[in-house]
């Protein structure tokens, strides 16, 4: 009867492949994400003082943005000063609506967080065109007068702050009666 063949010892290659295969399954385990977690759930009064402090932050930057936007439509010449502060406020307009969005909202508290969205965004969008119509390379007539014709944030800047002012209303719990309407309605 002849012997069972002994089994090879495995190789230092397979027992290199192995090895990796174990500290790569390890890393892809550290690595890729579990399952998502449920979203987080902040009570109504939370989310309105949030969105109110967000909103408090973007009034607070409107009158230097409102500057800024109407030295852009100044005859004169723009200065650097005026476009480095002009780019500063883009800048601070996008961090605030990346807070906006991040911001946990429902119901009427999401809807006024999404009309300053856009409020917001038409502010970084204003304070962005009016740098283009002040510094653009190639100027003709129809720019120029659409430049000399830009003299601030007009109507979107008091819309935010009614806006704000309804939403901290609603956050520092004033009566309804004693607010108009509510936070994202005209």
């Amino acid at each position: 009867m002849p012997l069972p063949a002994a089994q090879d010892p495995p190789s230092r290659i397979a027992l290199m492949a192995q090895d990796l295969l174990h500290r790569a399954s390890r890393a892809l385990g550290r690595w890729w994400p579990a399952a998502p977690a449920p979203p987080v759930r902040i009570a109504r009064p939370e989310q309105l003082r949030t969105l109110a402090d967000v909103l408090d932050a973007a009034v607070a930057a409107q009158p230097l943005a409102d500057r800024l936007v109407a030295a852009c439509g100044e005859p004169e010449p723009v200065s650097g000063d005026v476009a480095k502060a002009a780019g500063e406020q883009v800048v601070v307009y996008h961090r605030l609506h990346g807070m906006l969005r991040a911001l946990p909202a429902d119901g009427d508290v999401a809807e006024a967080r999404e009309r300053a969205a856009r409020l917001l965004s038409y502010h970084q969008w204003m304070l962005h065109q009016s740098l283009v119509f002040a510094f653009t390379t190639n100027p003709d007539s129809r720019v120029e007068a659409a430049r000399l014709r830009i003299n601030g944030l007009g109507a979107p800047a008091d819309a935010l702050r009614e806006l704000r002012d309804q939403v901290r209303a609603a956050a520092d719990g004033v009566p309804d009666d004693c607010r108009g309407p509510s936070p994202g309605h005209d």
